[in-house]
């Protein structure tokens, strides 16, 4: 393969072999259609347990059908057909199988994360009254509390489990407030060194304000007579006698519960309320909250989506994953079972009870299904996926700060409205090397997609994503790649209001044509 001359963006990659016109090309990506619905998914899915209940609804809307890892899927499955599956309401993985699909045969994976930086509330987030403030208890998840959450609108939202009061029960709910209920206020730059700190005290210095009460009365939960054991609105020892009054009155209200008894735990976060919009002279950019990694988590699923039906011999994956923030190793996190395990179960699914999931006229004796049935294990089977198997890690990447130029590796700065850029670091952070970059390239081609690059300056580390950890696992072949954005780990980012649709441009480029590129290159 041949290089162009570079191209007008200093990091993109451009290529002038002419295509090959035998079959027909895949439908094109409207790249401008995927912005408006971008923007309300951010808007609208505050949490990570709203944005995958949103992309479960999306599928569901797509012919997906649901399955559960607590029920047997032999049988259920079939070739042409779409599923998806949850772990913990927070991570969500979708796929199709091939029309032509046989065990054994290889996976186009995109995996991105859907967690992104917040600050959740403590199991007992009651705080005693502080000069006639009511405060809320707070930790960070991630790097969340970081300055850029002072002096900004904050609301409350996340899952609820309920007990049913006809049947017992217990129920998942998912919450919202309309409005915003908390902020960290900062001190006025006139009270001098102390308002200037720039390590403050995140268990002091950033407790939220959620409202006020001056009364001097005996309900108040004053700092010198604190007991989280009082009971204000249930019985002792009920869940919600532990949490503000206040906030388990709103949120009840909120969810139509009128016991507050019924409440039987939560895990709330607090969220930047503020809707994502564009912005700029010609409305170029997105600035919105949760950037990292929604985008790329939504462009993985509406390319999938998007993607050619399933006249193919491979499996197509899009998983979505909680938990990369804080190092993926929760049983919902990349780093625990979910995929590997679903895609065993996939193809275990197609090698019995009948021979290799064939219906049974296909099966024309028992001499026919015993030679079928032991001509190779699930074990032997799963290794040869995962050796003919490809995986994008999608997770944003640095797009180049204007006013910080010189902290970025010249030719190595990625621009918005361009394209996804691949990302490269020789000490294992990613897992792009020289023949998955090589992969993507070709797929790019071939797709019509630009792609950049990044790699941070010697002496600075890189952060990390989900594709070592799932590479190393299950030995497949991967590459690092993610969308630009300004302001990584900032309550809001931005980016170009482009990059959604270009997203799913290349990810869906990778779903076409993975089988096609995968075969030019020589097995090894």
């Amino acid at each position: 393969m041949t290089r162009s001359r570079p191209s007008t963006v200093p990091c993109a990659w451009a290529f002038s072999q002419p295509e090959p016109t035998a079959k027909a090309e895949p439908t094109a990506v409207d790249v401008e259609s995927y912005t408006s619905p971008f923007l309300d998914f951010i808007t609208n899915n505050p949490t990570v347990f709203h944005a995958v209940d949103y992309v479960a609804s999306r599928l569901k809307q797509h012919g997906f059908q649901r399955l559960s890892e607590r029920d047997a899927w032999t049988g259920k499955l079939s070739r042409g057909g779409k599923y998806f599956v949850e772990r913990n309401g927070s991570s969500l993985i979708a796929f199709t199988v091939g029309s032509a699909y046989e065990p054994g045969n290889g996976a186009a994976i995109i995996a991105s994360h859907i967690d992104a930086l917040t600050a959740r509330l403590k199991p007992i987030p009651t705080l005693p009254n502080k000069a006639g403030y009511v405060q809320l208890g707070v930790a960070p998840y991630a790097h969340g509390l970081n300055k850029t959450w002072w002096d900004r609108d904050l609301g409350v939202g996340g899952r609820v489990l309920v007990r049913n009061g006809s049947t017992g029960k217990i129920e998942t709910k998912l919450v919202k407030l309309g409005w915003p209920i908390a902020r960290i206020p900062t001190l006025a730059e006139h009270f001098g060194a102390v308002a200037s700190d720039p390590h403050p005290n995140l268990e002091t210095e950033a407790v939220p304000i959620i409202g006020l009460d001056n009364s001097d009365s005996d309900s108040v939960i004053k700092a010198e007579n604190y007991d989280t054991k009082t009971s204000f609105l249930s019985g002792a020892g009920t869940f919600a006698s532990t949490q503000p009054p206040r906030l388990i009155k709103a949120i009840a209200s909120e969810l139509g519960v009128e016991d507050y008894s019924a409440i039987v735990n939560w895990e709330l976060e607090l969220f930047d309320p503020q809707p994502a919009q564009l912005g700029g002279l010609d409305k170029e950019f997105i600035f919105a909250p949760r950037i990292d990694d929604k985008l790329c988590s939504f462009a993985a699923v509406e390319a999938l989506l998007a993607s050619i039906p399933a006249d193919s011999s491979v499996l197509k994956i899009a998983a979505v994953f909680d938990d990369e923030e804080i190092g993926s190793l929760l049983k919902q996190g990349a780093g625990g079972n979910f995929l590997p395990a679903t895609v065993e179960r996939a193809l275990a699914s197609f090698v019995s009870p009948s021979p290799f999931g064939l219906p049974s006229p296909f099966v024309a004796n028992y001499r026919d299904c015993l030679r079928a049935s032991t001509s190779a294990s699930i074990p032997d089977l799963l290794l040869q996926t995962y050796a003919r198997s490809f995986l994008v890690s999608a997770d944003v990447s640095h797009a180049i700060n204007p006013n910080y130029v010189s902290a970025y590796l010249p030719l190595h700065a990625p621009r918005l409205n361009t394209g996804v850029a691949v990302q490269a670091d020789p000490n294992g952070n990613t897992t792009t090397d020289a023949v998955s970059t090589a992969l993507l390239q070709r797929v790019a081609q071939k797709c019509g997609a630009v792609l950049q690059v990044f790699q941070i300056r010697n002496g600075e580390r890189s952060g990390g994503t989900v594709g070592p950890m799932l590479s190393a696992k299950m030995g497949m072949r991967a590459v690092d790649a993610g969308l630009p954005q300004l302001s990584m780990h900032s309550i809001r980012a931005t980016v170009g209001d482009k990059e959604p649709g270009l997203g799913v441009k290349l990810f869906k480029g990778f779903y076409d044509y993975f089988e096609e590129v995968d075969g030019e290159f020589a097995s090894s």
